[in-house]
């Protein structure tokens, strides 16, 4: 129904906002990321998602539209409820929590409010096929491969020595290459574009 509100940011709470638009003040549930990223009496724009059940109508908004589409994949996972969805939202960044669903962090997502083992694991075989692998951020203790295979670089690196590249090239190669990198192959294949450069 409301495809983004703008307006004066009234008032700054715990998980919501009041929004002034055309002298209606707009109560959004929100994330503490957008509570961060805002601030009172200047105007904003929050892009939002109207919520409605049997006794209550709820708007939920986010301050970019990456934030709201990874309310509404975590919202369509089974079990997982617009006020559980928000604590995983304000727990981490979507491009966070996109490299936790890709790389089956069941640990690092069991942390977030209302979330256990069973959910966090529901999250990944439900979404990880709907997560934009080019729009996610890993930290380096998740640069390894989807399923969980470990990216070899070693591996990568003994290729390349393999095919004629000093061990010196070759490290620097795949040093360059390897971020958001998923697979050896797709590594070894980069690191050659790289090379022929």
């Amino acid at each position: 129904m409301y495809k983004y509100i703008k307006g004066i940011l009234e008032e700054i709470n715990i998980d919501y906002i009041v929004v002034e638009c055309s002298g209606i003040g707009y109560k959004i549930n929100t994330s503490q990321n957008t509570i961060c990223d805002i601030k009172k009496g200047e105007e904003v724009k929050v892009y939002t998602k109207l919520v409605v059940r049997e006794d209550d109508m709820s708007i939920y908004g986010f301050k970019t539209k990456e934030e709201l589409k990874m309310y509404e994949l975590l919202n369509s996972v089974s079990k997982i409820g617009p006020k559980v969805a928000l604590g995983i939202l304000s727990f981490a960044e979507p491009k966070k929590l996109g490299a936790y669903i890709l790389s089956e962090d069941v640990s690092a997502l069991s942390k977030a409010p209302g979330v256990g083992k069973k959910t966090a694991e529901r999250l990944v075989l439900e979404l990880k096929d709907k997560i934009d692998k080019n729009n996610v951020e890993f930290e380096p203790t998740l640069l390894t491969n989807i399923n969980k295979v470990p990216l070899k670089t070693e591996e990568a690196v003994q290729a390349l020595v393999a095919l004629g590249y000093s061990l010196a090239e070759s490290k620097e190669a795949v040093n360059k290459c390897k971020k958001n990198c998923f697979e050896t192959e797709e590594l070894i294949k980069k690191c050659l574009a790289y090379l022929m450069k």
